[in-house]
């Protein structure tokens, strides 16, 4: 016996045709969408990234210019302090030297004495200073002849030659 001819045999077989022609067609464009998304994708990654880089590149270079800056304030401020501490020695050095001058020779007490008093007059009351030298006061003025306040007036009076203790020899 024969098996019974299907006549809806072709048309399952034409249908199953068509959709097997579309789904391929569907697949093919999915593929090629895929494809296009991830080399768009790439493309964005690769501009990111690149302006990422500049970015980076930018704010270093703004950091490592802050962090110069901050290294030469640093520098300039070290030698400020070095420059304060050897003024701070050589000044205690002339007033050690000046008190030691008063120390050694008495006739300095009693010149500071008559130059207290021609500066401010006779009436000027004139006071010893135990490091050496004399204060001389008169109603409204004083006059500071001390070791000390000579040794640093000395100093002062070097004005910017000062400035040539901070040279190399």
């Amino acid at each position: 016996m024969t098996a019974p001819v299907d006549a809806l045999s072709p048309v399952r077989a034409e249908l199953l045709r068509a959709a097997r022609t579309s789904a391929d067609a569907v697949m093919e464009r999915a593929r090629a969408d895929a494809e296009e998304t991830l080399r768009s994708a790439r493309v964005t990654a690769e501009a990111v990234l690149a302006r990422a880089r500049d970015l980076g590149r930018a704010d270093g270079a703004a950091e490592a210019a802050r962090e110069r800056v901050r290294a030469v304030q640093d520098a300039w401020a070290a030698e400020l302090a070095a420059r304060a501490e050897v003024y701070a020695v050589l000044r205690a050095s002339v007033r050690a030297g000046v008190r030691r001058a008063f120390a050694e020779d008495s006739s300095l007490q009693s010149r500071c004495t008559e130059a207290a008093r021609k500066l401010l007059g006779p009436q000027a009351r004139v006071t010893d200073v135990p490091e050496g030298g004399v204060t001389a006061e008169v109603p409204g003025r004083r006059v500071d002849l001390s070791a000390d306040a000579l040794a640093d007036h000395a100093l002062d009076r070097l004005g910017v030659l000062a400035e040539t203790l901070w040279e190399p020899a």
